[in-house]
């Protein structure tokens, strides 16, 4: 009896599963560590390489890689590799906060809409819109009309990170919302959604308990999604001059100031390209990574 229960173990948590399934995607596991050095770089980066990225000295203008300028100098002097690592900040920044706030909304509509039948027409209606709606001219327009606003509310800096966060999560929430609802019209009708149904559980305690857990890797592949995504097309209005100002560096904004020299300095253009690509690419191998993890039809295959 003692030997017995001596041997017996406890069950083992599942999240151990999901971690082993996701450790043996090999794409992913690279993905996480090249994301967890980009986020590490931009963080304490400046902390150790404390060089002004606003500081303009014209005699050093133009210059390439160096000893005391690891990657060059722009053509006002100032340090690309100091530029670069403030530009990360605000680029990956941009990235996390609108994939918070658009899977939020898109998880929320998504839910609401495959859970209570009334609100589905709405809703679902209310996303075709959306997605109907061309996204750049739209983007565009929302930033000629509030951007002066929001700057002098909240300053250049600020008022033009919440201006293009809140863009980008409003016109980038619907591929969420209807994947989502989807997956909560299946789950809604198996046997144990009916037995707590059956028993008289509350609609919002339903939802929390049993629709919410059994939609997360959806939910978590959509995110890593939406932060390449809002990455892309913060990188896309700083490229067009319509994000943050010119002495706010962004890895887009140091694009487009290297474009014009790129016969002269092709690295310019270089360093944020590889930088971005970088970011995209990890992301999107961790997303295929916890798409296989999160869902237990795949796990263990």
């Amino acid at each position: 009896m003692t030997d017995t229960a001596h041997n017996e173990r406890p069950p083992r948590n599942q999240w151990w599963d999901v971690w082993d399934q996701f450790r043996s995607h090999k794409g992913a596991l690279a993905g996480s560590f090249v994301f967890l050095f980009l986020i590490l770089a931009v963080l304490l980066g400046p902390y150790i390489y404390d060089v002004d990225p606003r500081y303009i000295n014209i005699r050093s203008r133009d210059q390439g890689p160096s000893m005391q300028f690891p990657l060059g100098t722009d053509q006002l002097g100032r340090d690309i590799l100091a530029r670069m690592l403030m530009g990360g900040q605000t680029t990956i920044s941009v990235g996390l906060t609108a994939m918070c706030l658009s899977i939020t909304l898109g998880s929320t509509i998504g839910i609401l809409a495959g859970y209570f039948r009334s609100l589905q027409g709405v809703l679902m209606r209310l996303t075709d819109l959306f997605l109907a709606l061309p996204l750049l001219p739209l983007l565009l327009l929302m930033v000629m009309l509030f951007r002066e606003t929001l700057v002098l509310q909240f300053g250049p800096e600020n008022g033009i990170f919440i201006l293009i966060v809140i863009a980008i999560a409003i016109t980038s929430w619907m591929q969420t919302a209807r994947i989502v609802r989807g997956e909560v019209l299946a789950i809604k009708e198996r046997e144990f959604v009916l037995a707590a149904r059956s028993i008289g559980t509350p609609a919002r305690r339903m939802i929390i308990r049993h629709i919410l857990p059994n939609v997360l890797s959806p939910i978590m592949v959509s995110a890593t999604l939406g932060i390449a995504q809002a990455v892309i097309t913060e990188s896309a209005l700083s490229f067009l001059g319509l994000g943050f100002p010119p002495d706010f560096p962004t890895w887009g904004r140091l694009l487009n100031d290297g474009m014009p020299y790129i016969n002269l300095s092709p690295e310019r253009v270089l360093w944020p390209a590889i930088a971005l690509s970088a970011l995209v690419l990890s992301v999107n191998y961790i997303g295929d990574g916890l798409r296989d993890a999160l869902d237990p039809r795949i796990r263990g295959r």
